[in-house]
């Protein structure tokens, strides 16, 4: 097994004063009050049991939902102001969940392609870029398959690959191993680990799997809707 990740933190990328998120009209507390600074190469994984908070936190870095109270900026810049949320998710941010999401009837090369038709690459340049990040990923043997054709772990790479399409600076992860196999899910780590380490994209992972986490350079425990410990991992 491939040692964690280190990495030298730089520019500030985000920032969470006092974050508070309720559901149910403030009968659920799914952040109570949240600090939390994040910088620009880190590998990130946010632990803790279900409900604590850890999806909902990452799904507002990401800007598919908006906190009920408190700041949350992504570089010096309001993440619930932003003019458009849309360009800010397409353009600086990677996702990838548990579930895949890929489109059944579009091919492994077609679904990488989907996130780069918000820019501004011709056809072919989207299909040169497809081919690219599914070599970088292992998979250009499986240019023309269907997701249906694929292993759960083969699937996770092709969701990898879209979530690089554009270039973001940031991939969020949510549980990217959690469908899958140990074998599987040690393979995926060690690809998104062995990206890191090449692109520099800053990598905040979402899991309970505390194997994972052993391999992020800082890892986040939290409880109840707060973050109860921020440890970063000795250098290797």
């Amino acid at each position: 097994m491939a040692a964690a990740a280190t990495t030298i933190p730089g520019e500030l990328i985000y920032e969470a004063i006092g974050l508070k998120k309720q559901f149910d009209n403030g009968k659920v507390m799914a952040l109570r009050g949240l600090d939390l600074e994040i910088r620009q190469g880190e590998f990130v994984a946010i632990i803790g049991q279900s409900g604590c908070g850890k999806s909902t936190l990452l799904q507002m870095l990401g800007c598919l939902d908006r906190p009920s109270e408190g700041m949350l900026n992504y570089r010096g810049t309001s993440i619930p102001d932003m003019r458009d949320p849309a360009a800010y998710r397409a353009h600086q941010i990677g996702f990838v969940f548990q579930s895949f999401h890929l489109l059944p009837t579009f091919t492994v090369l077609e679904n990488v392609q989907i996130p780069m038709f918000e820019g501004k690459l011709s056809r072919s340049q989207r299909k040169a870029r497809g081919i690219e990040l599914l070599e970088s990923v292992g998979l250009a043997h499986r240019l023309s398959h269907y997701p249906s054709e694929l292993s759960g772990g083969e699937r996770q790479r092709v969701a990898i690959a879209r979530g690089l399409a554009n270039r973001p600076s940031v991939v969020l992860a949510d549980e990217p191993t959690g469908n899958l196999d140990s074998e599987s899910a040690e393979q995926i780590i060690d690809l998104l680990l062995e990206l890191h380490g090449k692109l520099g994209v800053t990598l905040v992972l979402v899991t309970h799997d505390l194997s994972v986490a052993e391999r992020a350079s800082r890892t986040i425990r939290m409880k109840d809707g707060r973050v109860i410990s921020d440890k970063v991992a000795a250098s290797h």
